[in-house]
């Protein structure tokens, strides 16, 4: 499960940095788009929701993205986070598949202008759901990324080949 997650995050990562409008903030009245993809990962436990972060999710290699998801939910769940790991995510992934949710609507987290929700995966099917700040980027622009995250989760590939 953990590997099927890091190929997510490491597919959604390389997204970003092709669509960077999702990888900005919105403060001030102004957007600020970030040069590194920090994802952070919604993380379940048994009394909150912790939000640790895959710094740099874009630079690293799929087995390095496995590990790390791997450590940090660890972490999360045995409350042994460092505030440097809880802090600076530019976009965020919440997963409830593992909890037999198909489909969910996630609230985006300030300054960041989406957030990404993951169902479970049903044979070759999975339901995301991309919630915005319009203010930054738009249903067109939603539908560009979703587009995009899609292709590239049935052809992943292409990224290995070198196609971006």
């Amino acid at each position: 499960v953990i590997l099927v997650y890091a190929a997510f995050v490491w597919i959604l990562a390389r997204t970003l940095r092709e669509l960077p409008r999702f990888n900005s903030s919105y403060v001030e009245g102004r957007v600020e788009c970030y040069s590194r993809v920090n994802v952070g990962i919604a993380v379940a436990t048994d009394d909150a929701l912790l939000v640790p972060v895959v710094f740099d999710a874009d630079r690293r290699a799929l087995g390095e993205i496995a590990a790390e998801t791997r450590r940090l939910a660890d972490a999360a769940r045995r409350r042994s986070l460092q505030p440097a790991e809880l802090s600076d995510a530019t976009f965020t992934v919440s997963n409830l598949g593992m909890f037999g949710i198909s489909s969910f609507t996630a609230i985006v987290d300030p300054p960041q202008v989406a957030i990404l929700a993951v169902g479970g995966l049903r044979g070759n099917l999975m339901a995301v759901t991309l919630t915005c700040d319009h203010r930054v980027v738009y249903g067109a622009d939603g539908a560009r990324f979703l587009s995009r995250l899609r292709e590239l989760l049935e052809r992943p590939l292409v990224l290995t080949a070198g196609g971006t």
